[in-house]
């Protein structure tokens, strides 16, 4: 049978694009809903077009079966998913593919690729579902031949305890493909990002990802429980245990690492049967401030809601989710048992807080959940249709919430056309603390996007650094993060880290440029 191929630019597989004309047809409407000026809805490249570099490495002999340098196969490995990599490969921009793309079937394989690297002094990119929305994949590595390794074919849950509810499961496994191996043991991981259909779990605990929980289990740090990985100079296992004071966590530093260290080929994560009860309602408020002070309480109350997204009126406006004006707050509680309880006391807090329950069973949050997965395929339409569609995220305490919010986004409007939208909402809450999320809308400068997305992503990170929040929540640090990255971190930190990866990863060969300099 022949092999689904993920489509060549923008979100998921070939056989999920759209026709021109209803793309055509899409476009128009979007701009039309946005308040754009009409502007002509292109088309992509065709593939039967590209013209890449040559490769500047073949694999030797003992490698070539799991190896390829066809120009789709380095096309598709060339960028990940952020608004500059979709525009780049929709017009057929592919300046710096990666050499070799090669399949390990297993751990040998994948030693025996590094191995090459490091002789060749080629730099090797850990690819997972190739999901990174800030460059973590992209082989932006001048003056140096690249494999990118795609991981994809170890995707298998090896091994399920019942007894500890954990399972271990292969990097390589999707969102799709765990759920169902793990559905067979009547089991569920439960971890949600957007990227969900693509993305994997060795990506996942690479770059620390956010998923379904907005409380308690917010990242995928939360689920694991141990990590293997293979480096240049060996491999890194940890023990599995359920919790341990014995120094610095091995796994805490596999978490979050995107590949610089080694290249992550299993692990061991908490697993979970899946929740028996789920209740969600809509609450409306009349502003995003008052919603965020219900969403304070909430986050301070212990009930500990599942989902507790809350919308700004402009974010609500766009998909129809709420009346003009009103902020939306998607509020959920699951469990083994009832949550009728739990829900009642949430809708309390949100109504002393001047909120206006709308829905109960479960409509808001199905509705919510569809129109998230469904986003980024809608931007594909946007890029053809000349609109600049990107996201940023980051997290700050309550302390400082409202002024960083306003701050961010008057900085962030000031570098777009008076037309353009920013929009904010919630997707994580803690007691102390928030994650605000920030989406923008504007009509894109045709064949000057990327110049116009540099501007917007410097006076949006520019303004998160200035306001005291973090870079990134759960996006990751990839290459574009890395200036606001550096001056996050503490000195020493940076300095240890740089020796770790010396230790591990001699030849520098992993991931040059991410977290660290080669």
């Amino acid at each position: 049978m022949a092999e689904r191929r993920r489509k060549l630019w923008g979100w998921g597989y070939e056989d999920q694009q759209a026709p021109a004309a209803e793309v055509e047809r899409a476009g128009r409407a979007a701009r039309e809903h946005l308040g754009f000026g009409p502007a002509e809805v292109e088309r992509p490249v065709c593939p039967e077009d590209l013209r890449l570099p040559a490769p500047r490495l073949e694999p030797p002999a003992s490698l070539a079966a799991i190896c390829r340098s066809d120009p789709y196969e380095r096309a598709s490995h060339a960028y990940g998913k952020a608004y500059r990599d979709l525009v780049r490969a929709f017009r057929g921009r592919f300046d710096h593919p990666p050499d070799v793309v090669a399949h390990p079937g297993d751990e040998r394989d994948l030693e025996q690729l590094l191995e090459w690297c490091a002789d060749t002094g080629a730099a090797a990119i850990p690819f997972g579902g190739g999901t990174s929305v800030v460059g973590g994949v992209e082989p932006r590595v001048p003056h140096q031949a690249v494999v990118t390794i795609d991981l994809k074919r170890l995707n298998r849950v090896l091994e399920v305890d019942p007894v500890s509810r954990a399972a271990r499961i292969q990097a390589g496994a999707t969102g799709p493909e765990l759920e169902e191996q793990l559905k067979r043991h009547g089991l569920t991981l439960r971890h949600y990002p957007q990227s969900f259909e693509l993305s994997t779990l060795g990506g996942w605990i690479a770059t620390r990802a956010g998923g379904h929980f907005a409380t308690l289990h917010t990242h995928i740090d939360d689920f694991v429980e141990s990590v293997r990985a293979i480096t240049p100079s060996g491999a890194w296992e940890s023990r599995r245990l359920p919790a341990s004071g014995a120094g610095p966590s091995p796994d805490r530093l596999l978490i979050g690492s995107e590949g610089i260290l080694g290249v992550i080929t299993e692990a061991w994560v908490r697993v979970q049967e899946p929740p028996a009860f789920k209740e969600s309602a809509a609450v409306l408020f009349e502003g995003f401030e008052q919603g965020g002070a219900a969403v304070r309480a909430l986050a301070q109350s212990r009930l500990f809601p599942s989902n507790c997204r809350l919308l700004d009126p402009g974010e609500a406006a766009l998909t129809n989710a709420a009346p003009e004006g009103r902020a939306l707050l998607v509020i959920g509680f699951e469990g083994p048992a009832p949550v009728g309880g739990p829900m009642a006391r949430g809708l309390d807090l949100c109504r002393d807080h001047g909120g206006e329950p709308r829905e109960r069973r479960g409509e808001s949050e199905g509705a919510w959940r569809e129109a998230f997965l469904r986003a980024p395929y809608l931007r594909d339409t946007l890029v053809a249709a000349g609109i600049l569609a990107e996201t940023f995220e980051s997290a700050v305490t309550w302390d400082r919430f409202e002024t960083f919010v306003r701050e961010v986004r008057e900085r962030t409007e000031a570098a777009l056309p008076g037309e353009a939208r920013v929009t904010c909402r919630l997707t994580h809450v803690y007691p102390d603390g928030a994650a605000p999320y920030f989406t923008v809308l504007s009509p894109a400068r045709r064949r000057a996007e990327l110049e116009q997305w540099d501007e917007v992503k410097e006076a949006a990170s520019d303004a998160i650094a200035a306001a005291g929040g973090t870079i990134t929540h759960h996006h990751a640090v990839g290459r574009d993060h890395r200036p606001w990255y550096d001056g996050q971190r503490p000195g020493a930190f940076a300095a240890a880290l740089r020796a770790a990866k010396a230790a591990v990863d001699p030849a520098g060969i992993l991931n040059p440029g991410v977290l660290i300099d080669p």
